[in-house]
């Protein structure tokens, strides 16, 4: 007999808050040199980023206790409002320039990265549109095209920053997206092959992606370069063994890789705790994605479905481009790694993502 749950998934739960307690102290640890040295403050980071899990804490069980159904009216309102915010980063003395790409709104070192919340409006606004378009889905111009659009006219706002991870993550995001909303695969197929020359085209255009291409195939043609961040990568996880240097005993983290609080902090985390640091770490995530796709399947509606396989294909697809990168088995792209990685507004964004899927959970049957 099939019957509502009234409970959370509580293994979503436990397994969020294990990696974020796992980010937390990688944090500190990744961060402790490089804070000591600009701030005068080993914990500088830990406390910005503390302070944040416990916002984006207060966010998921907020939304773990809203109903989700309650998002779907709101769903036009959001994206509209996620491109507005994507237009006005691109305005001169308005967006904030960090790292070369304007992709932050805010004053002095505290700002968000409007990006980040628009892949959670662009999940929300497909799953809005798609779970009325089953009858439609295997027409290319009718069922396919309409949501592609959307998300493609974000990429286009977030590649003016320029910010191709986000973009890469969004574009990901939406295959799965149309995937579970029954698109064929030979459209899909299609987006791929598009998707494709759209990637040589962009890299054709700038030429720093070259040569980060250039680096990920030889990174020692230019090790002190575009190389460097990789090769110091591969020396932090080479390091590490099977058990690792220790917590707190890495030596990449003192100034040899290039912010290790960041997109880098697998590394940090592979030198110090080791192969099998590193397995745990994939391992909880892949739990987190089998239940956050199993909720998908349960889900009372097409709409708490495709929401909920959106979020998890979201955290899934950053997941695989950072530890693709840091392993050098992609390209350099900047993503950072769900909750482990420092940052604000990725942290925030996560957390109210798992509430959301949280509550699609506890209305699911079983």
């Amino acid at each position: 007999m099939v019957r509502a749950n009234r409970n959370f998934d509580y293994t979503i739960v436990a397994v969020t808050l294990v990696l974020l307690t796992i980010g937390l102290v990688m944090v500190h640890s990744a961060s402790s040199v490089i804070s000591a040295q600009k701030f005068d403050d080993p914990f500088y980071y830990f406390k910005r980023q503390l302070m944040w899990a416990a916002l984006g804490l207060v966010l998921m069980f907020t939304m773990a206790n809203v109903d989700y159904h309650r998002l779907r009216p709101l769903a036009p309102k959001f994206i509209i409002a996620s491109f507005l915010f994507l237009v006005v980063v691109l305005i001169p003395g308005v967006g904030v320039n960090r790292g070369g790409s304007q992709a932050w709104l805010g004053i002095g070192s505290f700002g968000i990265q409007p990006s980040e919340f628009a892949k959670l409006a662009i999940i929300l606004f497909l799953a809005h549109y798609l779970a009325d378009a089953a009858d439609r889905m295997e027409s290319f111009v009718r069922g396919f095209l309409p949501p592609l659009f959307i998300s493609l006219l974000a990429v286009g706002l977030i590649m003016l920053e320029p910010d191709l991870g986000q973009s890469v993550v969004i574009m990901g995001t939406t295959v799965v997206l149309l995937f579970a909303a029954g698109a064929r695969v030979r459209h899909i197929g299609v987006l791929a092959g598009g998707g494709l020359l759209a990637f040589a085209a962009l890299v054709a255009m700038a030429p720093y992606r070259i040569k980060r291409i250039v680096a990920f195939l030889d990174p020692w043609q230019d090790p002190l370069g575009k190389g460097y961040q990789v090769i110091q990568s591969l020396y932090a996880l080479g390091s590490g063994g099977l058990v690792g240097l220790g917590l707190g005993n890495s030596r990449q983290k003192y100034l040899y890789l290039p912010e290790p609080q960041t997109d880098f902090i697998y590394s940090i985390l592979g030198e110090e705790l080791g192969f099998l640091g590193c397995a745990t770490v994939l391992a909880l995530f892949a739990v987190l994605v089998w239940r956050g796709y199993r909720t998908a399947m349960y889900a009372t509606d097409e709409f708490g479905s495709l929401l909920a396989a959106g979020i998890t294909g979201m955290i899934a697809v950053q997941v695989l481009i950072n530890v693709g990168v840091v392993t050098s088995s992609i390209p350099a792209t900047g993503i950072t790694l769900p909750f482990v990685s420092f940052g604000g507004s990725s942290l925030t964004l996560m957390l109210t993502g798992v509430g959301i899927l949280l509550n699609i959970s506890r209305q699911a049957v079983r």
